[in-house]
């Protein structure tokens, strides 16, 4: 497997299904920037709406093999075994990515379980093996890193450009860059916010 953290904004993604997986995963499309596009039956009431708001384009039937010209990636979340083969075999004819749920197999990607705090995302990956292990690393890295790492985050990103734009060593930029982004960092963090907090409640 190739990790990787993929750029979608602005790219066609396809995904075959409008239950409760095929929503799903159109949430996390729509959330990545990507014009999505869904082709089903029938769908959900929120992946109605969000057809009628023009957030995403709908069709109304049963998959094509057209369907895929233009896509990036595809993800197929049907009940039907048969059409998720057609739609891998389409996909690789195409040189698109396709994700079937629940059948590594016929998958050229997985979806991770991710932990997010803003702008920093931790994914794991079984290789299909073990969900249920990845939802656990999950939890865990999920208390292990909270929800100040956002706001921490944010303000490392700021520290970097304002070093960038300065006149300064590319070895000293390195050292203040790491010296800020330690468990030092964080805590120094941790500690302003606190003193926010209880500022805020005097």
């Amino acid at each position: 497997m190739f990790p990787a953290f993929l750029k979608i904004a602005d790219r066609a993604c396809l995904v075959v299904g409008g239950g409760p997986v095929g929503e799903e995963k159109i949430r996390g499309l729509m959330a990545a920037g990507a014009r999505v596009r869904a082709v089903a039956p029938d769908a959900t009431p929120r992946v109605e709406m969000w057809a009628r708001q023009g957030k995403i384009t709908w069709r109304q039937r049963k998959f094509r093999a057209g369907d895929l010209s233009g896509i990036f990636l595809v993800v197929a979340a049907t009940s039907s075994p048969a059409v998720h083969k057609r739609i891998f075999a389409e996909a690789r004819r195409r040189n698109v990515l396709c994700n079937v749920v629940d059948d590594p197999e016929h998958c050229d990607f997985y979806y991770g379980s991710v932990v997010r705090r803003g702008a920093l995302q931790i994914a794991i990956s079984s290789g299909g093996q073990s969900p249920a292990l990845s939802q656990r690393i999950r939890k865990e890295l999920e208390r292990q890193f909270g929800s100040e790492y956002e706001g921490w985050l944010a303000e490392l990103g700021e520290a970097r450009e304002r070093l960038f734009a300065r006149r300064i060593e590319p070895a000293r930029r390195k050292e203040i860059l790491h010296r800020l982004a330690s468990e030092a960092g964080v805590a120094e963090f941790r500690r302003r916010q606190k003193r926010q907090i209880k500022g805020g409640d005097e």
